[in-house]
């Protein structure tokens, strides 16, 4: 397989095939980026054609800073496409109040699934989805959450405890359905 800076290069020379290489190589991992912050496959293959577009007429700006760069980079358009689509659809709402019925102990078990745990959390408010996804997977801190988002830092947490609470209680009744 070829290296990423390999792929740059021969994108940059013009091979016609190094764009169609660069999607294969890395639209799974990008279209799972896309799954986790929009609420269904629709909206997430819309996404991924936009971050894919903006990628591929910006890939000329792109530095390589050695192996794994180029998908950091990739997955950071694709979040903020993902953000950007969310904020112009009007789909990025914080909620402020949890279902009643929600418990505060219940902790979500280590083994879930990757594809059910992906439905779960398209399942959350676009709000809570969102700051679980930025903090949890993008490993963005609170303060730039917020920045990013308009809200306090003490939303983006809040935001944060709320998704988790929620995500526990689906995956307690997850087993106690017995993992159908």
């Amino acid at each position: 397989m070829e290296t990423e800076k390999q792929l740059i290069e021969e994108f940059q020379q013009g091979e016609r095939m190094a764009g169609r290489r660069l999607y294969e190589r890395y639209g799974g991992r990008l279209m799972a980026i896309c799954m986790r912050y929009m609420a269904n496959g629709e909206e997430a293959r819309d996404v991924l054609q936009d971050a894919f577009l903006k990628i591929l007429t910006s890939i000329g700006r792109f530095e390589y800073r050695g192996e794994g760069s180029l998908q950091a980079w990739m997955s950071k358009i694709t979040v903020n496409e993902a953000l950007g689509h969310l904020g112009q659809q009007g789909m990025l709402r914080i909620a402020d109040e949890l279902p009643a019925d929600m418990a505060d102990d219940d902790e979500p078990p280590e083994r879930i699934p990757p594809d059910v745990l992906t439905r779960m959390i398209s399942e959350l408010p676009a709000g809570y989805r969102t700051v679980l996804n930025l903090f949890v997977f993008e490993q963005v801190p609170h303060k730039e959450i917020a920045r990013r988002l308009g809200i306090t830092e003490s939303t983006s947490g809040s935001q944060y405890n709320r998704a988790k609470k929620i995500l526990a209680q689906k995956i307690k009744e997850y087993i106690k359905q017995g993992y159908q």
